[in-house]
């Protein structure tokens, strides 16, 4: 029975801010309006997203327009790269993204590493797929921990798709089972 995962990158979000609360800029937000209007005949049943607000925000719409709530599931949250709810600046953020996949176990002080984001998200992943088994599921994310889930398949998905990927971005996984049968970029 297959199993269908659509990984929701979120849309733009403005870059200063709390990372738990900051929501879509005005582009973002015209992105979530087209993602729910590409999706919205796909006869989703499941929605369930990381806590933080610009993942939310970025599949609301398209929960909306079918009638569904969305769940939202702490260990979906973006990957922790230090202590506090700061974003960290993209000068910052670049070369421990590029120490973190040469490093899965690399992380800084308060913060968690590659491994150890893949472990919590996966397990969630494996959990939808189970539970749902035969539905087709949306997942809002965020850009470090989608690759991180779909890595953990298959191995083209690193750092260089991280850093190609845009904002929002849409992925379709297949599953049958736990077997990953393919995944297809569905967003353009």
């Amino acid at each position: 029975m297959t199993t269908i995962i659509y990984m929701i990158r979120h849309g733009e979000s403005p870059k200063v801010g709390n990372e738990r609360t900051r929501g879509l800029t005005d582009k973002g937000e015209q992105d979530a309006i087209k993602i729910a209007e590409s999706l919205k005949e796909e006869g989703v049943e499941v929605f369930v997203s990381s806590p933080n607000t610009r993942a939310v925000e970025t599949i609301r719409g398209l929960a909306e327009r079918v009638g569904k709530e969305i769940e939202k599931i702490e260990d979906l949250r973006e990957r922790v790269f230090a202590s506090g709810d700061t974003r960290i600046s993209d000068e910052e953020l670049l070369p421990l993204l590029k120490k973190s996949f040469a490093d899965p176990n690399f992380s800084l002080l308060g913060g968690e590493s590659n491994a150890a984001c893949q472990k919590r998200a996966v397990a969630v992943l494996e959990d939808l797929v189970r539970i749902y088994q035969g539905s087709k599921v949306v997942i809002g994310t965020h850009g470090a921990v989608m690759t991180l889930m779909m890595g953990y398949y298959d191995s083209r998905y690193e750092l260089d798709f991280l850093l190609q990927s845009s904002k929002p971005d849409v992925y379709r996984m297949e599953f049958n089972g736990l077997e990953l049968l393919g995944i297809k970029r569905v967003w353009n």
